[in-house]
């Protein structure tokens, strides 16, 4: 599965700027009040229901008090653990960058699905910013090692919620069509929130071995503000390495201040690897390129940057 990510938070004066070095390491804090409350409240419940009617049991020397007690206490030791192993998994998935909550990437890490039937073999993102619409452009290529596959999946995510119908995606299958002459039409796959997951469909389904190249399209409006922002390419398929990766992020009209990158790896935190510089830029717009060799088939990088607010 492929999967890009891209919020941004509200407009924020220079002051407010945060500064960060090389090196810095991202912390974890959950973005919004924890989900197991009711869980661990209905543990408790259950504990005292049953400890109380087991002291009653024993003095009462009733057998069935006894035995209505033994179900609310494995009810309790069930909800627990299951409230405990939610609340590490929150932890485990949440993403912090700048000092800010990357919420859209933790939405993905909770429900992100790996790829097991296509491998990889290079991978290229563009992300066009311009105002507050985001436009991107994704392409993929390898080859199928499944019997037979229909489709690839893409995973969208923003911290604004942008539905479905608003995305204008389309969809290439460039193996079969390479002149781009039938567009094709992406289906959204789940549920319409924050993280989607679309489906773009091969114009003929792959056999193994048989090579690929896919590509798709979208455009998020009104998804982007000035002061912090981030956008994050993400990558989830079932292989340990990906020849090569790209990522180009270009910037129409007002240049950022700074573009951070941060690398997330599955169950670590963000890491500030690199400050990319523009490689070039024409027409007024400002062009950064990361170029990434030998990258893990399961990561994810968040592209932070300022502009400043007009």
């Amino acid at each position: 599965m492929a999967g890009v990510a891209a919020a941004a938070h509200p407009c924020l004066t220079r002051s407010d700027q945060p500064h960060s070095t090389a090196g810095s390491i991202g912390q974890c804090r959950p973005p919004y009040p924890p989900m197991q409350f009711s869980l661990e409240s209905l543990a408790a419940v259950a504990t005292i229901l049953g400890t109380g009617l087991s002291i009653l049991a024993l003095i009462k020397s009733r057998d069935w008090l006894m035995f209505t007690s033994l179900p609310l206490i494995g009810v309790a030791i069930f909800a627990g653990l299951y409230a405990r192993r939610e609340r590490q998994a929150l932890k485990s998935a949440t993403v912090t960058v700048e000092g800010y909550s990357i919420d859209s990437l933790t939405a993905a890490n909770l429900k992100r699905r790996v790829n097991r039937s296509l491998i990889i073999q290079e991978a290229h993102h563009i992300a066009r910013i311009e105002g507050e619409d985001l436009h991107i452009e994704w392409t993929y290529a390898g080859y199928c090692r499944a019997k037979r596959e229909t489709a690839m999946e893409f995973s969208v995510e923003s911290a604004y919620a942008v539905t479905f119908a608003d995305l204008d995606c389309s969809g290439f299958d460039l193996a079969c069509d390479p002149a781009m002459q039938h567009q094709i039409q992406p289906v959204l796959i789940g549920t319409n929130g924050l993280s989607k997951k679309i489906s773009v469909p091969f114009l003929e389904p792959l056999h193994a071995q048989q090579p690929f190249r896919v590509m798709l399209r979208c455009t998020l409006p009104r998804c982007m503000t000035f002061g912090f922002a981030y956008y994050t390419a993400t990558l989830s398929f079932a292989q340990n390495r990906i020849r090569r990766s790209t990522v180009r992020l270009i910037f129409v009209g007002q240049k950022p201040r700074w573009v951070r990158v941060y690398e997330c790896s599955p169950g670590k935190q963000p890491v500030l690897i690199k400050n990319l510089a523009p490689t070039r830029g024409q027409d007024g717009d400002s062009d950064y390129l990361d170029v990434i060799g030998d990258t893990a088939g399961q990561s994810a990088r968040v592209y932070a940057f300022w502009r400043e607010t007009n």
